[in-house]
């Protein structure tokens, strides 16, 4: 029978974020592999399977190295990950890889599913949503993301400030992912924009050093580099104005 891959969505940080499917998941799996960074600290997905699972059950594997420079040695830790869940499926029945947010949104899943699926044919591929950062920092904040007909874009700034500075412009709400290192570039963008006043940014939801606050504060100080920024939509009327 054909070897199962499940990514995991274990959400942004806050282990009762967890849907009871992904416990349920997690917990039916063979094992379940957790990323982690070569420098060997515990991440957020290892700490938020730990609440469900026990230790016995999760594989550590390297998927990220502590550098952005040597695209060689990045994909030479990919390609060694990539081997290693591999090995993982040709023993066991059913491998649950757990990722922060959602499987299918900027996850390193989608990813390992392709090298998985191309090193050990006939593998089954499933995943399991998970609650999203701008989920939580909606929740955490008070900001709507969405009303009536109004587009949701989500801009991982990764991409550039660029692309970030023309959502901006555009209708509706923006959500910018990974923003932290360009704190300064976003503060300037949403000035530009108008949309500072309304705007909110958040860090390490869920956990101890959580932080929530009004975009108006950023100082151009670096952030954490999973920051999340919500610049709600510019609305006018009143309630039920745009159903």
């Amino acid at each position: 029978m054909s070897s199962r891959l499940i990514g995991v969505g274990v959400g942004p940080g806050d282990p009762e974020l967890v849907t009871v499917k992904g416990v349920n998941a997690l917990r039916r799996a063979d094992v379940v592999v957790v990323p982690v960074m070569d420098t060997g600290e515990r991440g957020r997905a290892e700490a938020t399977v730990l609440h469900y699972v026990g230790a016995e059950k999760v594989v550590r594997v390297v998927f990220a190295l502590n550098e952005r420079t040597d695209r060689a040695r990045r994909e030479a830790a990919w390609d060694a990950a990539g081997e290693r869940v591999a090995g993982l499926l040709r023993e066991h029945a059913a491998v649950a890889f757990a990722t922060i947010g959602d499987p299918n949104v900027y996850s390193t899943f989608t990813y390992l599913a392709q090298t998985v699926g191309a090193l050990v044919p006939g593998t089954v591929v499933e995943t399991v949503p998970g609650i999203t950062a701008m989920q939580d920092l909606a929740a955490r904040s008070g900001a709507v993301l969405t009303e009536g007909t109004e587009p949701l874009t989500l801009v991982p700034v990764t991409a550039g400030a660029a692309v970030l500075k023309e959502a901006l412009h555009g209708p509706g709400t923006v959500v910018a992912y990974k923003f932290g290192r360009q704190a300064a570039e976003v503060a300037e963008a949403l000035r530009e924009s108008g949309r500072l006043d309304d705007a909110v940014w958040g860090s390490a939801l869920g956990l101890p050093e959580e932080s929530v606050r009004r975009a108006g504060e950023l100082d151009g100080a670096p952030l954490p580099y999973l920051s999340t920024l919500i610049a709600p939509a510019r609305r006018e009327g009143g309630r039920g104005g745009k159903l």
